[in-house]
């Protein structure tokens, strides 16, 4: 029988009961203490759950010696204080996206993790779907020969949190949340090409945010809305690697066309993953059965593994599987999305070294 990890969750909010609620379906965790400002708030979800202890205070969980393990789910401007307070309390932690609010902060995160020699992952969700998992697995058997060029998208035709009808007002405002659509949802998209071309790194940015669409006047001045609902932009990544990257939060388009990675050999498409290749003089359009694929592979290892990212951070810290690189790969992609941010503000190309010492407000 697998190790039972006890583990604390600090943020009861959205994001932390969507967590709770998969933990408790994941075997092998047992959630001791939940924090979370809003003590009351915090009671009666523990009560749901089953939980016996809950905290107003933070550093009251991290000062319990029975739990190994703590998940952070709180604004993106909160994330390092806590984690690193909680990495030196000597708690491996779980971070919801993105890593942080700041490249800078991030990079402390990970610090942090290394000179303590604790664990941190990151939420990142589409590492963990079906049609990533079989993309990951042509592209590491060389089906695409060399990289050199992909796409990143995510569409939404009116999806702003709070002024379209979800969410708090926190979610469009960057002193909490730190940015917009690239924070938000680009995080997923920019993270799940880097881990199909193995993490290279970023070197030179160059992309425009903008907050063009109208929106309900009552709701943007409730909000105090003040991030992006479009970005847009291109990376040249090392090993001559060109990445284009289109996020909406609000546009006047039906879609995108969607992901895709290029290489000298052969080309993917992410969603529906569709193969493209060239044999014997012949151009080949493959549909790719994700289904089977992953089936056989969890029936002969332990899919439970590679369910999605919480089962998959319980499964490595019980040590069944290796984990995957979830934070390095989040921290490039912060880093990307700072030198986005401030492509647009200067309205210039930059270099990433240009942005990785500096903290910064988004620019819509």
């Amino acid at each position: 029988m697998a190790e039972t990890i006890p583990i604390g969750v600090i943020g009861v909010g959205q994001i932390g009961k969507r967590h709770l609620s998969r933990y408790h379906r994941i075997p092998g965790v047992r959630v001791v203490a939940v924090a979370d400002l809003d003590e009351a708030e915090a009671r009666r979800v523990a009560a749901e759950y089953g939980i016996d202890h809950v905290y107003a205070d933070y550093h009251e969980l991290l000062a319990r010696d029975d739990i190994a393990a703590v998940d952070v789910c709180l604004h993106n401007q909160l994330h390092k204080p806590v984690s690193v307070a909680a990495m030196e309390a000597g708690k491996d932690v779980f971070c919801e996206k993105p890593i942080a609010g700041t490249y800078a902060d991030g990079r402390a995160m990970l610090e942090t993790a290394r000179a303590t020699g604790r664990r941190l992952g990151v939420q990142i969700g589409h590492l963990f779907s079906k049609p990533t998992r079989v993309a990951k697995q042509l592209v590491e058997a060389g089906k695409l020969g060399t990289p050199y060029h992909a796409r990143s998208t995510g569409h939404r035709r009116r999806g702003r949190p709070y002024v379209d009808g979800y969410g708090t007002p926190g979610f469009v405002q960057t002193e909490v949340s730190a940015g917009g659509a690239l924070l938000d949802m680009g995080i997923y998209h920019i993270a799940e090409i880097l881990y199909l071309l193995d993490n290279p790194a970023p070197l030179r940015v160059s992309g425009r945010t903008y907050q063009k669409t109208a929106m309900d006047p009552t709701r943007r001045a409730e909000s105090g809305y003040d991030v992006e609902e479009l970005a847009l932009g291109f990376v040249r990544l090392e090993g001559d690697v060109l990445l284009e990257i289109s996020e909406a939060w609000a546009i006047h388009l039906d879609g995108f066309e969607g992901s895709y990675v290029v290489g000298t050999e052969g080309g993917l498409r992410l969603r529906p993953l569709g193969l493209f290749r060239t044999e014997a003089d012949v151009d080949l359009d493959g549909s790719v059965d994700v289904e089977q694929a992953t089936a056989r592979w969890d029936s002969l290892a332990d899919g439970a593994a590679y369910a999605g990212p919480m089962d998959h951070w319980i499964a490595g810290l019980q040590g069944r599987v290796p984990l995957l690189p979830t934070a390095e790969i989040a921290l490039n992609t912060m880093l990307i999305s700072e030198a986005l941010y401030a492509s647009s503000r200067l309205g210039r190309e930059v270099a990433v070294e240009e942005v990785a010492e500096e903290p910064r407000g988004a620019s819509a």
